[in-house]
């Protein structure tokens, strides 16, 4: 069975292995595909107002982090970022972070959610997003530079909470 629980600094060395996998493919997330572990950890589970773990068998498959989309006046929408190990995909670990993740934020007092930049070329997500109750309120030309397609559409995706 599947629990989802916040991360600790003993979880990171798991965490990480997700992390870098996920940066190094570079067609997914903005950040550099040579991050190394130590940059890793300060935008994972130090930057994030709280990173949580998907764990089974004491192994973790997959981690989520929640943080205010902007500062402020902004701050009642959070952004979230997810990542799945690839052994683990296709065992619903996606769905079931993105479930967990809504009713934490509403726990945490936010009013929305809003993912900046899901790269068009990330069907896959795009439609459990969609499936998972958000819209896509933009389309950004060429924003994202896919490490093997080059200049790519990112969407901007929103779901209000409350």
């Amino acid at each position: 069975m599947i629990e989802t629980r916040k991360a600790t600094d003993a979880d990171w060395n798991q965490i990480w292995l997700i992390v870098h996998e996920a940066f190094a493919r570079g067609d997914t997330y903005a950040y550099p595909p040579d991050t190394d572990k130590e940059q890793g950890y300060a935008i994972w589970m130090e930057s994030p107002g709280a990173t949580y773990v998907a764990v089974e068998d004491e192994e973790i498959l997959g981690t989520y982090y929640i943080k205010p989309n902007q500062p402020g006046l902004g701050s009642h929408v959070c952004n979230a970022g997810y990542m799945v190990s690839a052994k683990a995909r296709g065992k619903g670990i996606g769905p079931s972070m993105c479930a967990h993740s809504l009713k934490e934020a509403v726990k945490l007092g936010f009013k929305a959610m809003q993912y900046n930049l899901v790269v068009a070329t990330n069907v896959s997500a795009i439609q459990l997003w969609k499936d998972m109750g958000f819209e896509i309120i933009g389309t950004l030309p060429k924003a994202f530079d896919h490490k093997t397609k080059g200049l790519v559409d990112a969407c901007v995706m929103y779901q209000f909470l409350t």
